[in-house]
Order: C-alpha cells, then structure tokens, then sequence
C-alpha cells in the first residue's frame, strides 16, 4: 500500500447554490445499495426529518433487520412486492403489485410531506417493463423541490441517471456467494 500525505488545503471551491431536493441513484452489481440507501434515511431521521422508505422487492410482512430497526425508530418502511422473480408463482401478480406499488410511492413523492422518500430495489420492476420508465422521470422532474428521492438496483438506466443529480455505481470486486458462503442474517437481511 502507497501512503500520501493528508490534504491540508481545500482545493474544490465551495458550493454556492441553493439547498433543494436530491434525486440520489445507487446502483451497479456490486453490494450496498440498499444499505447505503437506508444509511441516508437514518441520517435524515436522526436530523428530525421524515422519511418513508419503499421496498419494491419485499413483501409486505417481510422482518428483516432494517424493517426491525426502522420499527423501532418510527420510520415507516413497506413492502411492495411478493419476492425476487426466481421466487414468484405468478409474475403477472408480481407486475400487477410494482405497479399498485409505484402509485402508493409516486403518491408519496409527490404529496411533498417527507424530507426523504426510498424507493429500494425499484430498478427490476421497472427493466422488467412492469413501471413505466416515463412515469418514474416525470415524478422525480415533477416533485416538490424540498422532497429527496433515493432509488437503488442493479442496472440503472440512462435516462434515470440523467435526470439524477448524485449517481453512485457500486462496482463488485469480490463476494463471498463465490467463496461458498451462504447469506447470513444481519449481513444479507
């Protein structure tokens, strides 16, 4: 490992415009995204802000370790689907749920009463063609201008990317599936 000297001068100029909402993507194929999504909702609800975080993926009784700390802490987080694809019995249902889902969630972006809204995983109901990617855009153009949207998942489109103000592609150098280590509680739920 090469060591470097700490900075001691600010060499970027400070930002001078004005605070408004953020369209915040995470997405790539590496781990993280939704954790580094909640990370950001606990911060806004440590600040006294409210927040309600959207799981596109996860069905509505679904109890894993974020949604038994967001329980705790009084931050509401929903379910909208039923499971990951290679699980489902009836993708129509599963592309009937994004779908009422996206509503419920656009509905909350656009009433303007929460400082942060999560829409977790949403990017596979909507490569699945299951929402509509207009839909998604005119929303986030649409929104009230103090309302930070975060959406997480693999592959993110361009267009979203372009519409984003912060885009961080979390990129996988190394996972433990590959070494033979199954998901664990507490790390992958």
């Amino acid at each position: 490992m090469d060591l470097i000297a700490p900075p001691v001068d600010r060499d970027t100029p400070r930002p001078q415009g004005e605070r408004r909402g953020l369209i915040l993507v995470h997405t790539g194929t590496g781990k993280g995204k939704s954790t580094a999504a909640f990370g950001l909702a606990l911060r806004a609800h440590g600040r006294g802000k409210a927040v309600k975080v959207y799981q596109f993926m996860k069905v509505p009784t679904a109890r894993f370790g974020e949604h038994r700390l967001f329980e705790q802490l009084g931050i509401p987080i929903t379910g909208l689907g039923d499971g990951f694809t290679w699980k489902s019995k009836d993708l129509d249902h599963s592309a009937e749920l994004a779908q009422a889902g996206w509503e419920q969630a656009k509905a909350t972006v656009m009433a303007g009463e929460h400082f942060m809204v999560v829409l977790d995983e949403i990017m596979y109901p909507l490569r699945y063609g299951w929402i509509p990617l207009e839909s998604i855009l005119s929303c986030l153009r649409e929104r009230p201008p103090h309302v930070h949207v975060v959406l997480t998942g693999r592959n993110a489109p361009a267009e979203l990317i372009e519409v984003a103000d912060t885009v961080t592609e979390m990129t996988l150098v190394k996972h433990h599936f590959k070494a033979g280590v199954p998901a664990q509680r507490g790390i992958e739920d």
